[in-house]
C-alpha cells in the first residue's frame, strides 16, 4: 500500500466493526466504526472518507444501498464496498452495475475474510485517493497566479507577492533570502519590471562566482594598466547599471573588503575604478540575494553588521523553500511540462495521478530549479503522451512517501512530519500493536492515541 487512507466502516455489530478496523489498521489505514446508516452519512459530511465498508442490511431508515447512494452524492471520490450475506450476491452487483448513477466499488460476502477486506480496500483507496488528488490539482489549477513568472498557489508564496508588489514601488534596497533554487533572481527581476525603473538597464553579478581582484574590477570597473592585463578603461558594472537596478546575487559570499566598499557606494553613489583616483556617481537601486544566514555571519564578523543593516532595514522578502509550499508543485509541474514540450516540439499530454503523487512528496533541495530541471528530463526521455511513473529519474522511482518505511533523510521535513514518520515506523515494527508502539517511543497510550489521531492516523 502506498498511501494512508481513511476508511469508515459502517455495522451495527460492534463487534464485527471493530475487528474490520483492527485489521485495516494493522495496514496502516486510519478507519471509524459507527452503527448505522445515518451516523455513516453525518460522519461524510463532516470528513468524507476515501472507502467506506458498509452491510447491506442496517439496522434503522438506512440501509446500505441508502448509505452508497447519498456519500456517493457528498463526496463523489469516495469508494464503498458493500457487505452482504451468501446467496444475495445480485443484491449488491445491481449495485455495482453501469446503470447505477452511484456505483458501488466491490463487494465482500460474509463470513469476511480480513486479507481479502485488506486487498480490496487498499485497490479501493488508490482509486480514491488519485480521484481526490486530481480534483485537488484541478482546482490549485484554477485558483493559480501567475506574477512576472512567479507562479503558485500557496498562501506563503502569495503573501511574499504582495511584499514584492509593495516594495516594487518604492525606492528602498531588498534583500532576499531563500535557498538555492527557489527563485530569488526571478523576484529580482518582478521588482525592476514593477518599478519606476522599469525602463533602464538590469544587471546581475554573482558574488560567489567571481575571485575578490575579478569581483572588485567586474563592479568598479578599472583603468588601463591598473594590473596586469588591463589592456584598456572597463565601465563596471555599477557604471553600466545607472538609473536602473543592480542584483547582487550570493551577497553572502562577498569578502569583507569588498563589503566595505559596496557599503561606500550604497549610502553616497560614490565608484572608484580600480587604479584610479577619480570619483563617479552612479543612481542605482541595489537587490541583493543569499541563501546564508546573514544574522549568524555578522555574529561571526564575517559579514559587516552595517552593510547587513543597510541592505536589511529597507525590505526583506523570505522565499519559502518548495518542501514548505507542496500544493505549490502540481501548478509549477503543469507549466514546466508546457514549457518543455514547446522547447523541445515534443508533444505530452499530462502527468499521471501516481507521478504527481511523488512529486509532490519529494524533499526538493534543489527546490523549484530541481523540479523543472526533472521534468524538462522526463519529457525529453518520455515514451507515451503521458508522464507516468516509469518516466521518472531512477532516484525517484522508489517510494517517496512522507510517511515512507525506512530511514530517509530527515533534512526539510518538519518536526511533525518526523514525529508522524517515526511513530508510523514504529507501529509497523510491532505490526500495529499499539501498546507496545508506546513503550517503545516511551510515552502513553493515551499519548499515542492522541498523536495519532492528530496526524488523521485513526479515527
Amino acid at each position: 500500500m502506498s498511501s494512508t487512507a481513511f476508511v469508515l466502516i459502517v455495522e451495527d455489530n460492534a463487534a464485527h466493526g471493530e475487528a474490520i478496523a483492527e485489521g485495516l489498521k494493522r495496514e496502516g489505514h486510519a478507519c471509524k466504526v459507527v452503527s448505522s446508516g445515518a451516523e455513516a452519512i453525518a460522519s461524510v459530511g463532516v470528513r468524507p472518507p476515501d472507502v467506506i465498508i458498509t452491510d447491506y442490511k442496517l439496522g434503522g431508515p438506512l440501509n446500505g444501498m441508502d448509505v452508497l447512494k447519498q456519500a456517493r452524492e457528498l463526496s463523489p471520490h469516495t469508494q464503498v464496498i458493500l457487505i452482504t450475506a451468501f446467496g444475495s450476491e445480485q443484491l449488491v452487483r445491481d449495485a455495482l452495475g453501469p446503470e447505477n448513477p452511484t456505483p458501488a466499488y466491490d463487494y465482500l460476502i460474509k463470513p469476511i475474510d480480513i486479507d481479502d477486506v485488506r486487498e480490496k480496500v487498499n485497490r479501493a483507496a488508490e482509486q480514491a485517493i488519485a480521484a481526490r488528488d486530481s480534483k485537488t490539482m484541478r482546482e490549485q489549477i484554477e485558483q493559480a497566479f501567475n506574477y512576472e513568472g512567479i507562479i503558485g498557489t500557496s498562501a506563503a508564496l502569495a503573501k511574499e507577492i504582495r511584499r514584492i508588489q509593495k516594495l516594487a514601488k518604492s525606492k528602498s534596497t531588498v534583500l532576499i533570502f531563500g535557498e538555492s533554487g527557489t527563485g530569488k533572481e526571478l523576484v529580482a527581476q518582478a521588482l525592476h519590471a514593477n518599478s519606476r525603473r522599469s525602463g533602464k538597464a538590469f544587471k546581475v553579478i554573482n558574488c560567489a562566482a567571481l575571485s575578490e581582484s575579478l569581483l572588485e574590477s567586474e563592479l568598479f570597473g578599472h583603468v588601463k594598466g591598473a594590473f596586469t592585463g588591463a589592456i584598456a578603461d572597463k565601465k563596471g558594472i555599477l557604471e553600466a547599471a545607472d538609473g536602473g537596478t543592480l542584483f547582487l546575487d550570493e551577497i553572502g559570499d562577498m569578502p569583507l573588503s569588498m563589503q566595505a566598499k559596496l557599503l561606500r557606494t550604497l549610502e553616497s553613489g560614490e565608484v572608484q575604478r580600480v587604479g584610479s583616483t577619480d570619483t563617479r556617481f552612479v543612481d542605482v537601486r541595489f537587490v541583493a540575494a543569499t541563501h546564508r544566514n546573514l544574522r549568524e555571519m555578522v555574529d561571526a564578523q564575517t559579514f559587516r553588521e552595517d552593510l547587513f543593516y543597510r541592505l536589511h532595514a529597507q525590505g526583506a522578502i523570505r522565499l519559502p523553500p518548495l518542501r514548505q509550499r507542496r500544493e505549490d508543485i502540481p501548478i509549477l509541474a503543469k507549466h514546466f511540462l508546457e514549457e518543455a514540450c514547446r522547447e523541445n516540439g515534443i508533444e505530452v499530454n499530462g502527468i499521471s495521478t501516481e507521478v504527481m503523487r511523488r512529486l509532490t512528496n519529494q524533499t526538493w533541495r534543489g527546490n523549484v530549479r530541481e523540479l523543472r530541471s526533472v521534468i524538462q528530463q522526463m519529457v525529453i526521455e518520455a515514451e507515451g503522451d503521458t508522464l507516468e511513473v516509469e518516466d521518472l529519474p531512477e532516484s525517484l522511482r522508489t517510494t517517496t512517501d512522507i510517511v515512507a518505511v525506512g530511514t530517509p533523510s530527515l533534512l526539510g521535513m518538519s518536526m511533525a512530519d518526523v514525529e508522524r514518520l517515526h511513530i508510523l515506523n514504529t507501529l509497523k515494527l510491532t505490526g500495529g500493536n499499539r501498546e507496545k508502539a508506546a513503550k517503545i517511543l516511551k510515552i502513553g497510550a493515551r499519548t499515542l492515541y492522541r498523536k495519532l489521531k492528530d496526524y488523521g492516523v485513526t479515527g
